[in-house]
């Protein structure tokens, strides 16, 4: 059975994973929930309709960044066949989003090894995909996921190779190669991949919320995200 108990993460230090200040730089807590009126119907179904809703409102805040995601209710995967072919839809987002442009690197925020990489394809989905992992104080397992990245990133890596904390592992992709999403990264982190191998859910039904929400702690606090 998976170890659902919290990981200690006192002492821990995240170097960045992207080249962005988030306790100096403006950015945008962004909201794809229900509870967002601003959003259309075409937003949420069509990628560029989307892109263009997120650049018009990074330009009226004057920022170029975006983040949030974690635990959130999404109403966008309802229009994505990917999430809803199940009997119970998967809609709750288990991962942290950090909307910036394709091309802007990813770091490893802790050293690791390159457990798996998948170019996880189709409308909706990861794209390129790369899974870290590392190990905690004492020993314990952590894994740590970067969906949505670009096909170049994929290339040349093996598996078993050692990153150091802040080492360049890939960059943010473009559509459509990075799953048909405007550009950003999907953190995740995780206890237990479950026996996944360069995927994880990164998106659950309501019912297995609990659950997953267990083995994938919330990434911000260790990025010096706090709301």
């Amino acid at each position: 059975m998976p170890d659902t108990t919290r990981p200690d993460f006192s002492g821990l230090h995240f170097a960045p994973i992207v080249p962005f200040d988030w306790q100096r730089e403006p950015f945008l807590w962004l909201d794809f929930s229900a509870g967002n009126p601003a959003l259309s119907a075409e937003e949420l179904q069509d990628t560029a309709a989307l892109s263009r809703y997120l650049r018009e409102l990074f330009g009226q805040a004057g920022v170029r960044a975006g983040v949030g995601g974690y635990a959130e209710h999404r109403v966008l995967y309802r229009y994505r066949p990917h999430f809803s072919q199940q009997a119970h839809p998967r809609e709750l987002h288990l991962g942290l989003d950090l909307w910036l442009p394709a091309g802007t690197p990813v770091m490893a925020p802790l050293p690791g090894q390159l457990h798996s990489l998948a170019d996880n394809a189709g409308y909706g989905n990861y794209g390129p995909t790369l899974v870290l992992s590392h190990t905690l104080p004492g020993g314990r397992p952590l894994f740590s996921l970067y969906g949505h990245l670009s096909r170049a990133s994929l290339e040349q890596q093996l598996v078993g190779k050692t990153f150091g904390a802040g080492q360049v592992l890939g960059e943010i992709g473009p559509p459509p190669e990075n799953g048909d999403w405007p550009p950003h990264l999907h953190f995740q982190l995780m206890t237990d991949l479950l026996g996944h191998y360069g995927d994880f859910p990164g998106v659950c039904s309501l019912p297995e919320k609990d659950f997953y929400l267990s083995i994938c702690p919330d990434p911000a606090p260790l990025l010096g995200l706090v709301r």
